[in-house]
């Protein structure tokens, strides 16, 4: 039975009240302050994979959609991460809290470091946006949805516990609390208003479940490879990579 407009919301939103990725523990150990240096430069170049991949996930999206005015509403989010003659963007952002931490900003943007799960996980969500509907490919962004309260905490507890953090290496972060409301504002209401059907409905919510997946199976890497048990695979960041000071001599 197609549920009411109210409760397929509800339904998404309990989806992230479930599975979202602030519930993991390397989050409650990144907040806490009780990362390692080298834990949060993992955690960096990891996320800097996800990152550098959104524009290509949004280009291949916006390759698909015949509707003028549903392309002109998507193109602000390649602009907020690729930047624009007046606005950095958030890869530039990225890179400088990668500089905050002591990585060599080259080195995380050539992606040399990143975990292979990383990339497998990463690489699966810009396929499925490519691939299926573009009601499922809109309704895995909304993982937005559940982000301003874990980009809250991350400021919070970033401030108060690493001597890096500052307004300038956390500008992404804050920067996404002024972008990300009107592209989950515009995102939320077009999946709310195509999704009505029950087939279609469900269809939405197993593309937001995915999405959770995705968030999620980061961090399960991040966490074998650098906290516990500390078994890094081939190919992957060593702490040793990297660094700034490295490239200063």
């Amino acid at each position: 039975m197609t549920q009411s407009r109210d409760a397929f919301e509800a339904r998404l939103r309990q989806i992230g009240a479930d599975r979202y990725h602030d519930k993991h523990p390397f989050h409650h150990l990144l907040h806490g302050g009780d990362c390692t240096p080298d834990q949060v430069r993992a955690w960096v170049i990891n996320r800097y994979y996800y990152q550098y991949s959104i524009p290509m996930k949004d280009a291949a999206f916006m390759s698909r959609v015949e509707d003028s005015a549903l392309r002109r509403a998507w193109r602000s989010r390649i602009e907020d991460h690729d930047g624009t003659d007046t606005n950095e963007g958030g890869i530039r952002r990225w890179l400088r809290l990668a500089e905050a931490v002591g990585l060599d900003p080259d080195y995380v943007a050539s992606t040399a470091g990143v975990l292979p799960a990383t990339k497998f996980a990463v690489d699966a969500y810009v396929r499925f946006v490519r691939d299926k509907t573009l009601l499922e490919a809109v309704a895995a962004s909304l993982t937005e949805l559940f982000a301003p309260k874990i980009h809250k905490d991350r400021i919070a507890g970033l401030l108060k516990n690493y001597a890096f953090a500052d307004d300038s290496s956390l500008s992404y972060f804050q920067n996404r609390l002024k972008e990300a409301p009107k592209d989950v504002a515009f995102g939320l209401a077009w999946v709310l208003d195509h999704a009505d059907t029950q087939e279609k409905q469900d269809a939405a919510a197993r593309a937001l479940e995915f999405k959770t997946d995705v968030l999620w199976s980061q961090l399960d890497a991040l966490y074998s490879a650098y906290v516990a048990p500390a078994r890094i695979p081939p190919g992957a960041w060593q702490p040793d990579q990297g660094l700034l000071l490295a490239r200063a001599s």
